[in-house]
């Protein structure tokens, strides 16, 4: 065994299966020690199996291991929109949420369609946190997001971008959506779709539907989405090139999706927190910090996703975390932007799942680090020997109020303020090192 560097002792191990060893079987309320060195998970075992000096020990009896979460969509605003976020502030609310690593959009500005603003992103990085979280950025599929031109995505994908998308611009043009697929798969890029119709209420930010009818606003049917969503997997069929989709809504595109993998077509797809938990009714009154897009749904639409999740339909969760500053959702509710943010809130709100036996903590754990890890290739714990030493120590059961003050990001564009959650962050590591 090589010299430990890090000892976590104690701490309580979620889920009903080890990770190690073949599978043994734990009870939820075992407890496990983690032995680190070089960054790298070394062991982790039933405490008290293992006799091992460390350079430092971590006591972590009354805390919850967990992997570090991945983020596969996040929008970090810079450059451009500094007021809004930017790299340092939003990393800062990922490491104090628990995500060791994030995946940023590229609507930035100027757009991130060119290398020279994929390394700015890093080096903004790597001064602020540079032992992280770790940013990843994600290219633009088109020049601008305009949806007309390719862009340069094989020098993109050099300067450090682990996927490409067009973000909230999908694109129109299926012909060069294809040839923005076939481009992407010669250099080894993922490509991510925002599925919606360009011509079906775009960008309304309010279901088409009895709450919609009742405030008098434009709502988006879910057929805006589903449509595109049939789309991207008949391309990923044809071309036998594989798709993911961006922030699942709806009943109608779950279905699709199953219909999809059923046939062993290369689709993947994500959710976020607040299409599992909020409904339409969020909007009543007008409240503009539950507008987002796609748009909050039905009650129905809620419980698909949870089955989707669950059963692995739906692969990964996602924060799709959009700040804005005030002065831009305190506005009408058909002029304010779309979009909430959800790095602070998103491992506290999602872990209610757990403990209302609505998910697994190895669906959990799948669905917010394995998962992502395995589909953009990205380093992710399962806490296998060699797998990296991101990791959580968590509280599940400290509650706390979601105010202003608490929160990390610059922008504090969440439904959720004024409401409670249960569980927090209390020491973060990656690889090895205590960053919060």
């Amino acid at each position: 065994m090589p010299a430990i560097d890090l000892l976590v002792r104690g701490a309580s191990w979620p889920s009903t299966k080890a990770p190690w060893r073949d599978q043994n079987a734990l009870l939820p309320e075992d407890r496990v020690d983690l032995l680190v060195a070089g960054g790298k998970v070394v062991d982790l075992a039933p405490s008290g199996s293992i006799e091992a000096e460390a350079a430092e020990v971590v006591e972590a009896e009354s805390l919850t291991l967990l992997p570090g979460l991945i983020d596969a969509h996040t929008h970090l605003r810079e450059p451009g929109f500094e007021y809004k976020e930017d790299i340092a502030s939003g990393l800062a609310a990922a490491a104090a949420g628990g995500f060791s690593a994030i995946m940023c959009m590229a609507n930035t500005r100027p757009v991130n369609d060119n290398a020279t603003v994929t390394e700015l992103m890093l080096r903004k990085a790597a001064a602020a946190h540079p032992n992280g979280p770790r940013l990843f950025p994600v290219a633009g599929l088109t020049l601008g997001l305009a949806g007309e031109t390719l862009a340069p995505l094989g020098e993109l994908a050099r300067a450090g971008c682990v996927a490409a998308s067009n973000d909230g611009l999908p694109v129109k043009n299926t012909e060069l959506f294809r040839r923005a697929m076939e481009y992407a798969a010669t250099v080894d890029l993922p490509v991510i779709d925002h599925c919606e119709d360009p011509y079906l209420a775009p960008g309304a930010g309010m279901n088409e539907g009895r709450t919609s009818a009742l405030l008098g606003l434009r709502g988006q049917p879910a057929a805006a989405e589903a449509i595109q969503v049939a789309r991207d997997i008949l391309l990923a069929d044809e071309l036998e090139i594989p798709i993911h989709l961006a922030h699942v809504s709806c009943r109608e595109s779950v279905e699709l999706i199953a219909w999809g993998k059923e046939r062993g077509i290369p689709v993947t797809a994500e959710t976020c927190p607040h299409y599992l938990f909020l409904t339409e009714e969020a909007c009543e009154g007008y409240n503009t910090l539950a507008k987002v897009n796609p748009p909050l749904r039905t009650r129905d639409d809620v419980v698909a996703l949870r089955q989707a999740l669950g059963s692995g339909v739906i692969d990964i969760l996602a924060t799709d975390h959009a700040p804005h500053a005030d002065h831009e959702k305190e506005t009408p509710f058909s002029d304010a932007p779309c979009g909430l943010t959800g790095l602070d809130t998103a491992l506290a709100w999602t872990w209610r799942l757990v403990r209302e036996g609505a998910l697994s903590a190895e669906e959990f754990m799948r669905a917010w680090a394995t998962g992502p890890g395995r589909i953009f290739r990205l380093p992710a714990n399962g806490f296998v020997a060699g797998d990296p030493a991101d990791f959580l120590l968590f509280d599940p059961e400290e509650a706390w109020e979601v105010t202003p003050e608490m929160l990390r990001s610059k922008s504090k564009n969440t439904p959720l303020l004024g409401s409670t959650l249960h569980g927090r962050v209390k020491a973060h590591f990656i690889a090895g090192r205590r960053i919060v």
